[in-house]
């Protein structure tokens, strides 16, 4: 049902690849460095005295006097969390840092929502569990949840609500009505964010919190706009820090050394497939090389064993691919107290035994996404028997989960080159629908358009360019999928439609080497910063398939015999073909074995 994608390689500007070089970056990298817009060596510097400073962050010297303050008074602090991998990591990160800048535990406690009770952001429900107000309501189930993990989240109860301040993680930016519910009951709120605000008739609305520290609200000048929740939380620590110093708490020889916390920032940001500018790609850096070292929390290394990877040579692939996935199952189809506790626990054993949990719920996970995928091929057969697909697919079964729609949106985008929304029914009854889109389609305006045509369509939606969510009614589904197919034929021409892999030329002989895999996979690659697809004319000399599924290779190139392998395809090349792949080092037996693995063909 797909056609296969248009092999482009990427324009290497020859002036900045050669002034690289010169300044001392290998020669492949500097191409691919060049490739990928980096314009100066300094760019590559990750060391963390070129992040760039917290006073650029809108909101972060008001958040971390606010901080500071509660810390100095011993006011309770609640942090409201999200329920994937980057409100996770944020809430651990939160709760780390403001216990080592001085909070007492008993301070401290968070709440995450539950995806199918109470659906996203700091909701009024929220706000009342988050006050201690719902003993039996989802503070009560979160702890019963997690009880066949032997953990219980530490949850606010007790004292006055007005005593407290709220902080949110991965959210609050668009909870108007939670926020003013909050304020209503003379309790503060800090949020914390990174997602687009609210839209009222093309007008920016904020939440009426006391800070809002978000590189994406308006007047904020702070150049990464692809900061992370977590990255943005890691920030507001930093500025607090400072305005402790500036109180006399300690000094910069004494302080704490947050750093030890950039683990977690690093997983957090590449899980949430945000792009990996140069702030961004330095943050992740720095998280690497502390868990290559055996300096990370002992949820993280306990992640890293179940999912059967090497921490020694942790990369953002193992985030992205291994760690995330697996704090993000408990989300979908469980309760993410588990994965915030796992991240929490300073006990070895106690991190293993829930991150086996969390390794067991990930495999549930698979397994539902598995059927829901065979149904999606059903539909899609469905909308489209002449094997075309439509400028944009929206699809909807009465047996999908609401946590994996997600997941399930991005496989068939991926697969059609099409925006995408997969819905679910809802707690509540609704639809809630979950959308990734492609280059060009940018899916939170698409929403927005369609709620200026159809007033009343959407109940609720939000997000980004790539992906974003919304919720109907069930009755308008067909509305809805009308609507979106029409936004997209207007706005995507052929040329967007059509599938384009980018690649980095031929890979030169000369680096067809392990040193090569060495060095590629020591570099930080992700979301805007791609890894290395190289593309070459081979003979194929042998092809058989293993694990039913998979494609083994034995190809000539340049007059030499190669291993190759294409995961998840069967069906078999022609003699000559000229391939996009990466190169990777296949192990066996304790012997290294360089490989190609294939990408598409073209």
């Amino acid at each position: 049902m797909s056609g296969a994608p248009r092999l482009q390689v990427r324009d290497v500007p020859p002036r900045t690849a050669f002034a690289l070089e010169q300044a001392g970056v290998h020669p492949l990298l500097a191409r691919l460095f060049a490739a990928r817009g980096v314009r100066s060596a300094a760019e590559l510097d990750d060391t963390l005295a070129q992040l760039l400073p917290p006073t650029a962050l809108h909101g972060c010297a008001a958040a971390a006097r606010l901080l500071a303050d509660a810390i100095d008074h011993g006011r309770r602090i609640v942090v409201v969390a999200d329920y994937d991998c980057d409100g996770a990591t944020a809430c651990a990160v939160a709760l780390r840092g403001l216990q080592m800048l001085g909070a007492a535990s008993a301070q401290l406690s968070y709440v995450v929502p539950d995806r199918q009770l109470h659906g996203y952001g700091l909701t009024p429900t929220i706000v009342d569990l988050a006050c201690g107000d719902d003993a039996g309501g989802a503070a009560g189930d979160a702890a019963g949840q997690s009880e066949q993990a032997a953990s219980a989240p530490p949850q606010p109860r007790g004292g006055s609500a007005q005593g407290r301040l709220l902080v949110t993680v991965d959210n609050g930016i668009a909870s108007i009505a939670g926020v003013a519910h909050a304020r209503a009951r003379g309790i503060d709120v800090l949020v914390t964010d990174h997602h687009l605000p609210a839209l009222v008739d093309d007008a920016v609305v904020l939440p009426d919190a006391n800070v809002i520290v978000n590189p994406n609200q308006p007047d904020c000048s702070f150049e990464s706009k692809a900061l992370a929740g977590v990255g943005v939380m890691f920030y507001v620590l930093l500025a607090t820090r400072a305005e402790l110093r500036t109180r006399g708490r300690f000094d910069a020889a004494t302080q704490p050394r947050l750093d030890a916390l950039l683990d977690l920032v690093a997983l957090g940001t590449v899980a949430d497939v945000v792009r990996l500018d140069a702030n961004n790609r330095r943050l992740v850096a720095q998280g690497l090389k502390r868990i290559r070292a055996g300096r990370m929390q002992p949820g993280v290394a306990a992640l890293f064993h179940v999912a059967a990877r090497r921490a020694e040579r942790a990369s953002a692939f193992d985030f992205g691919f291994a760690l995330g996935p697996r704090l993000n199952a408990a989300g979908r189809l469980a309760d993410m107290t588990l994965g915030i506790e796992c991240l929490l626990t300073d006990d070895p054993t106690r991190a293993a035994e829930l991150a086996a949990e969390l390794d067991r719920i990930n495999r549930e996970r698979r397994d539902v996404e598995a059927g829901m995928r065979e149904q999606a091929e059903l539909l899609m057969e469905q909308i489209m028997p002449s094997g075309t697909p439509p400028a944009a697919l929206a699809l909807f079964h009465e047996g999908f989960h609401e946590g994996v729609v997600g997941i399930v949106a991005g496989r068939m985008k991926d697969r059609l080159h099409r925006p995408t929304f997969v819905f679910a029914v809802g707690a509540d009854g609704h639809l809630k629908g979950s959308g990734r889109s492609i280059a060009g389609f940018h899916l939170r305006d698409a929403l927005d358009l369609i709620s200026k045509r159809h007033p009343g369509l959407l109940l609720k939606f939000g997000g980004h360019s790539m992906a974003a969510g919304c919720t109907i009614a069930r009755a308008d589904f067909e509305t809805l999928a009308g609507a979106f197919r029409a936004v997209a034929q207007e706005w995507l021409s052929p040329a967007s439609l059509a599938r384009v892999l980018a690649t980095d030329g031929p890979l030169a002989l000369e680096w067809f080497n392990t040193q090569t895999v060495a060095a590629l996979e020591a570099q930080v690659w992700g979301q805007g910063f791609e890894a290395p697809t190289f593309c070459d004319e081979v003979d194929v000399v042998q092809q058989r398939l293993v694990g039913e599924k998979h494609l083994k290779l034995r190809v000539r190139h340049a007059g030499t015999l190669r291993d190759a392998i294409w995961f998840g395809h069967a069906e078999p090349v022609p003699e000559r073909v000229r391939l996009a792949y990466r190169v990777s080092i296949d192990e066996f037996q304790g012997q290294q074995r360089l490989q190609m693995v294939v990408e598409a063909a073209g």
